[in-house]
């Protein structure tokens, strides 16, 4: 049986969920929706999963109450250019955990949604456990995701004669070629996102003790991007990789996934047995 709800968020828009399954709490943001199937053939082409959000919350659906909500889609479709703050995501999460009535959950989240749970961590003291995929605890990309994140924003500024066509044929990994399909509003919010980061030394992040958290990426996990983009480097799997032993220091579970990147790490047939056992041995 599914549960739905709804959650206000400090916009005031309002986000659908959906609860699966029984069990201590964990919350998923990810798209639940199937894909229509031309956008579905495109993800794949990308290298990418359009079956990751059914088969992760199917699969951890079967020991654990899943509250689902798409924060990304909700972003997209309802973007706040000017609020979207670490603050106010932290508050926009407690508040889907509140309408689940999920009193205390679990959190994961992959790339920036992983971003997201490490500023969740450090706010509430709700959490009884944290998984960030994709995105390093220590040492995270954040000057670096700010410069790609302007030069999107500036993108989408421009005539849409100069976006590439969407149906060029593309090649997994080729950041160069992916239009900027989106407007300035939903780029601009992660541009507030980001500036608002760059004064976050995650080296002092004071996370609760003793909550349980894992932290994984794919060894290759580097987006490297061309001038359009100002020649910027992405580094997640090294700074991983680099400060293993540190984060093992203090309390972190942590795995490199070798020769995956950042689309092959988000795989479902990858994440789930991930999550699975991590889950199985902390909760």
């Amino acid at each position: 049986m599914i549960d739905t709800a709804e959650a206000v968020l400090h916009d005031g828009t309002t986000i659908p969920l959906t609860i699966h399954g029984n069990g201590r709490a964990l919350m998923v943001p990810a798209r639940f929706a199937a894909y229509l199937p031309e956008e579905a053939e495109t993800m794949r082409r990308w290298g990418a999963d359009p079956d990751l959000g059914p088969n992760l919350v199917n699969g951890l659906a079967r020991s654990h109450r899943v509250v689902v909500a798409d924060y990304e889609g909700h972003r997209m479709a309802h973007p706040a250019p000017d609020t979207l703050t670490p603050a106010n995501v932290t508050a926009d999460l407690l508040a889907i955990a509140d309408a689940a009535e999920a009193g205390t959950f679990a959190y994961y989240g992959y790339s920036w949604l992983a971003l997201c749970g490490l500023q969740l961590a450090i706010r509430t003291d709700r959490l009884w456990a944290l998984v960030m995929g994709g995105y390093p605890p220590l040492d995270g990309p954040y000057e670096s995701m700010l410069a790609v994140t302007r030069a999107a924003h500036s993108m989408s500024t421009q005539s849409a004669d100069l976006v590439p066509s969407p149906t060029t044929e593309v090649e997994p990994g080729d950041w160069d070629s992916v239009p900027v399909q989106t407007n300035e509003a939903q780029t601009r919010q992660f541009v507030t996102l980001y500036e608002a980061l760059q004064d976050f030394y995650d080296s002092s992040a004071e996370v609760p003790p003793g909550l349980p958290r894992l932290a994984f990426a794919g060894a290759d996990d580097r987006i490297d991007y061309g001038p359009a983009w100002g020649n910027v480097q992405v580094k997640i799997g090294e700074p991983l990789t680099t400060h293993k032993q540190a984060l093992l220091d203090t309390g972190w579970d942590v795995q490199v996934l070798p020769g995956l990147d950042h689309i092959g790490a988000m795989h479902s047939s990858v994440v789930l047995p991930i999550l699975t056992d991590w889950l199985r041995k902390v909760g």
